[in-house]
């Protein structure tokens, strides 16, 4: 099987939005060193430094209207080894957490509600506060680190206790992990930083990351308006299927309201309130005090998901 048909099943395969992010980043990221070398060698850099320009997102509000798509397009690309290695190595570990607590769609939500946010911020901050006024003529943003960042503190915020076992250090609790990166991230903001753009960023997405969670914890899903807008535009390309008449014998089935047979004996997922309060008693003591069945219900609507 080639490397395309890998890709191809990649995206195809249900539930594997995390390893799809990844893959994207990673393609973004390998089509510039592919291409942007060979021009660099012919005295065609430019033509990379234009793509890259029509994808980062600007610190200009009216040069940011005349290219919005780069709210979007900015938290896909990379064009350094360290900074697309450490952001995926990030999103893999903790985005592997969201996804089994929250399930892949609220990962995606997640994804793209902090990129946009760290996106806002910069650029609000770079026009408002005088401390960057010097800095935001020429500013562009790239990376995925606001997004990664989001899930980061999401992951931290939901089950804090949980461990990972760092090199050379040993095992260490998520949520020192996340507090130590906010906290670089908040002492490379400062003006005189040369990167205060970027962790400015970083901080919008770690305040997505920690909103996430609790809003989540209270009932409310942030992210149903993001997975109402990529679901409008992934049903635009979708075949529709053919109408096909069939006959069947009546078996004497008696329909539910919710479309499943009295004969069904499939499992009934658990309802949002249910899983809210499974959330609140990981978030409060650990996922090792749920129960089986409690651990089978967060399964099961990560699943649903």
């Amino acid at each position: 099987m080639s490397i395309t048909d890998d890709i191809k099943n990649a995206f195809r395969q249900p539930n594997n939005t995390l390893k799809q992010l990844i893959l994207i980043n990673v393609m973004v990221f390998l089509v510039f060193l592919i291409i942007g070398t060979p021009l660099s060698w012919i005295g065609y850099g430019w033509v990379e430094k234009l793509v890259v320009y029509y994808l980062s997102l600007p610190s200009e509000p009216i040069e940011f209207l005349t290219k919005p798509w780069t709210l979007i397009t900015y938290f896909f690309t990379h064009e350094g080894f360290l900074h697309i290695l450490f952001n995926m190595l990030n999103l893999y570990w903790f985005g592997m957490l969201v996804t089994e607590y929250l399930g892949t769609r609220r990962l995606l939500s997640l994804y793209v509600l902090g990129g946009i946010a760290g996106g806002l911020l910069y650029i609000a901050m770079y026009n408002l506060l005088p401390g960057f006024a010097e800095k935001s003529a020429n500013s562009q943003l790239i990376g995925a680190s606001a997004s990664v960042l989001a899930v980061v503190v999401a992951a931290a915020t939901l089950l804090p206790n949980y461990t990972f076992n760092l090199l050379l250090i040993g095992p260490v609790r998520i949520k020192y992990i996340a507090a130590a990166i906010v906290l670089l991230s908040w002492y490379f903001a400062r003006a005189s930083s040369d990167n205060a753009g970027g962790n400015i960023a970083h901080l919008g997405g770690a305040f997505i990351g920690w909103l996430f969670v609790k809003q989540l914890q209270r009932g409310n899903d942030m992210g149903r308006p993001v997975l109402a807008v990529l679901d409008f535009f992934a049903n635009l390309f979708k075949r529709k299927p053919k109408l096909k008449v069939t006959h069947s014998s009546f078996t004497g089935g008696r329909a539910k309201p919710n479309g499943r047979s009295s004969s069904s004996n499939g499992p009934i997922s658990p309802d949002q309130s249910e899983i809210d309060r499974i959330l609140d008693k990981i978030s409060s003591s650990g996922y090792e005090s749920l129960s089986k069945e409690e651990k089978q219900k967060l399964f099961q609507a990560s699943q649903k998901d």
